[in-house]
């Protein structure tokens, strides 16, 4: 453990005493949220994102302990082991490398040495690998054709698959390998088979540096391959390795050429496949993670995105044959209306659709359309624009990203959720719950399917869901929910309770009405204390009996939160009146009277200047218009306003309210150099661009943020 502590205290530039505090926490089964919020000067402050990457340090050091431990056991059992073997083994930190320890003592399968040593012709290899003989005058006495040995040449050519083996097997020579092919190498790729107007077209005649290429080229080379369109290989310094294998093994002139022939054999025939699959699967490896780590960040950003609250809002889920789906809640999220029109090709009643949804905005007040961004779009959002500029008041509308909505639709919980609505009419619902409260509504759906990232279908599905579960979890604690109006599906992301426990808090609620405290989810089946105390502090009661239960103090610091406003005679109703009698008195003279620590104490104040508050109203609001946009009304220089809808390595993607969103390539974001885009922006930004070019062929635009 001790190593493990080290190991990840190095990593992360942190220190030892947190990372223990901190593994304590977790083997103590408290969930990432609790402790990041909760448990601050056990950890030191760290936050979220930190402790998910000390608690996935964990896990792989953890293993790579057992893997230990497992490999000397197996040596141990063939008796073979040593103890510089063992002290080798113990000393590895990276699992490449204990595998490369192991390789020499793994059973294999059959090989061409293995059926050399069958033959009788190890103990000839190991003498020419000590320059201790002749070769061609000691091969003739293993001659036999009854073991497949006619000649002198069959002998050296089994004695070479041998040394072949033993050259492959060779752990330092395997790592100065992977070193100078990933250091000095370069990733290659071809045109594998006639295909037009590809997606790959740039990487028909690549080459790049291992060492510099970034994680999205990776993953584009990777689907090339993948749809048979490229031929990747990795180039690496042969020569330069061949030497290196030769100055350290070529000793004796009598046994020079043998060997030489060994290395290139090993080299060519095992080592080098061999590396190049371990370098391939390390940048796979890599990009996936930082793909899976842009998406988590865009999913995080538009979970994070502001609600409309108190406002009436239609969803307007686009199409044509069958018709736009309209779906109107009101301020609650509740459903109102809902019906089917066709103002798009090819029924085109334009004039009917006008009528009946003109209807409908003013018999429920409607304040804000939000149109689905999929499948007859623009042909909606021109309909949309016209209808409102006929109404007296002011109406407007924006477009919202519809990504998973049909997957919802047709999902066992929006079943359960609206058991007689059809499920077409569910999208509509869909979209608009997503405008009026988008992490509400996004929590309903695999992440998966919300269209935020880059290659998410291309990387490891299993560890994607990890992290995004992760990101959610870390996202709607941070938010919090109030308990009296959140579904099973935001309620079973709230640290300590687990989807059953969800629908108990429903059914509950259900049953007896409104939670009028905290301390009443006792009461739920199967929350119990431990449950309680994870999740207490992340769900909010309005208009409850006591005040702090609409606020981010947790249950156990209450007698600290009354003592403190006892103390300063605080009216937590009136922010200038706390800030005012705060500022008068010294923090951490103040914690040590009241026996707590600085970071709760902190907390705790902030929570009483803001009871209730959303920390999403901090966020950008969406971009209502009332007019619509086209992609012919584009001229370079125009400057539009626009929402970043997907942040990638390689740049932003903006509605600026055309059907397709245009390109800030990463060049473009900024008059400085940027790394990485999202240092520049995050989803949901409402962003000024300047168009660069416009390709009415393509439907294509690319934008930027740079000052002129």
């Amino acid at each position: 453990m001790d190593f493990i502590i080290a190991k990840i205290a190095e990593e992360l530039k942190i220190k030892k005493s947190q990372v223990k505090s901190t593994i304590d926490l977790i083997d103590e089964g408290n969930t990432i949220p609790f402790i990041a919020r909760y448990r601050k000067e056990a950890t030191g402050n760290l936050s979220d994102v930190m402790l998910r990457d000390l608690s996935d340090r964990l896990t792989y050091l953890r293993n790579l302990e057992k893997r230990k431990d497992e490999i000397i056991r197996l040596i141990d059992e063939q008796g073979k082991l040593t103890e510089d073997l063992k002290a080798e083994i113990m000393k590895s930190q990276i699992l490449a490398e204990l595998e490369d320890l192991y390789r020499p003592y793994k059973q294999k399968k059959r090989t061409r040495a293995t059926i050399a040593k069958e033959r009788g012709l190890e103990p000839l290899a190991l003498k020419v690998l000590l320059g201790e003989c002749d070769v061609r005058k000691e091969a003739e006495a293993f001659i036999d054709p009854e073991k497949d040995l006619e000649n002198i040449e069959d002998v050296i050519k089994g004695v070479m698959d041998i040394i072949a083996e033993i050259i492959s097997d060779n752990p330092d020579y395997r790592k100065s390998i992977r070193y100078m092919t990933y250091n000095k190498g370069n990733i290659i790729s071809k045109k594998n088979k006639d295909v037009e107007n590809s997606v790959h077209e740039m990487y028909f005649e690549y080459e790049e540096e291992i060492r510099k290429i970034p994680p999205h080229r990776i993953l584009a080379m990777n689907r090339g391959e993948k749809e048979e369109e490229l031929k990747i290989k990795i180039s690496s310094p042969d020569v330069e390795i061949i030497d290196m294998i030769e100055r350290d093994m070529v000793k004796h002139l009598s046994t020079k050429e043998v060997i030489q022939d060994s290395i290139r054999d090993a080299y060519k025939r095992l080592i080098q496949p061999s590396i190049e699959r371990e370098i391939r699967n390390e940048l796979t490896a890599k990009a996936e993670e930082q793909a899976i780590k842009v998406f988590g960040s865009n999913i995080k950003n538009l979970l994070m995105m502001s609600p409309v609250k108190d406002t009436v809002v239609m969803g307007f889920d686009p199409a044509y044959r069958t018709g736009c789906k309209i779906a109107i809640i009101n301020e609650m999220g509740d459903l109102l209306d809902y019906t089917t029109v066709y103002p798009t090709k090819p029924e085109n009643k334009t004039i009917e659709s006008k009528k009946i949804l003109k209807g409908m905005i003013e018999k429920h007040k409607v304040n804000i359309i939000a149109i689905g961004n999929g499948t007859a779009s623009r042909e909606s959002e021109q309909f949309v624009a016209e209808m409102i500029k006929e109404i007296d008041r002011e109406v407007f509308y924006t477009i919202v990203n519809e990504a998973g909505a049909s997957v919802y639709s047709a999902s066992k919980l929006a079943n359960e959720e609206y058991p007689e609505i059809n499920v077409s009419i569910r999208g509509a619902i869909s979209i608009a719950g997503r405008l009026q409260d988008p992490m509400a509504e996004l929590v309903k759906i695999d992440p998966k399917s919300i269209g935020v990232g880059q290659y998410q279908h291309d990387v490891n599905q299993k560890r994607l869901e990890e992290v995004l579960e992760g990101v959610v979890e870390d996202t709607v604690n941070n938010v919090g929910v109030d308990l009296n109006r959140a579904s099973a599906s935001l309620l079973k992301y709230i640290s300590g309770i687990s989807k059953a426990v969800a629908g108990n808090i429903v059914k509950y609620r259900n049953e007896n009405g409104p939670f009028k405290s905290r301390r009443e989810l006792l009461k739920v089946a199967r929350l119990g204390p431990s449950a309680f105390t994870q999740c207490a502090g992340f769900l909010r009661i309005e208009n409850g009996k006591n005040i702090l239960d609409n606020t981010g103090v947790h249950p156990e610091s209450y007698d600290v939160a009354k003592k403190l406003i006892d103390k300063l005679d605080l009216d937590i109703q009136d922010i200038s009146s706390i800030n005012e009698k705060l500022s008068k008195v010294s923090l951490e003279k103040l914690a040590e009277e009241l026996e707590v620590g600085n970071f709760t104490l902190e907390d705790i104040i902030k929570e009483l200047k803001k009871p209730g508050r959303d920390p999403r109203e901090d966020m950008p609001k969406p971009i209502f218009r009332g007019d619509v946009l086209q992609i012919e009304d584009l001229d370079e220089d125009m400057i539009l306003d626009g929402t970043v809808r997907n942040v990638t390595d390689f740049g932003a993607f903006v509605d600026i309210g055309l059907k397709n969103d245009g390109l800030v390539h990463i060049s473009q974001l900024s008059d400085r150099f940027v790394k990485n885009p999202m240092d520049i922006v995050k989803v949901g930004d409402n962003v000024k661009v300047r168009v660069l070019s416009v390709d009415l062929n393509r439907k294509r635009v690319s934008l930027s943020m740079k000052k002129k």
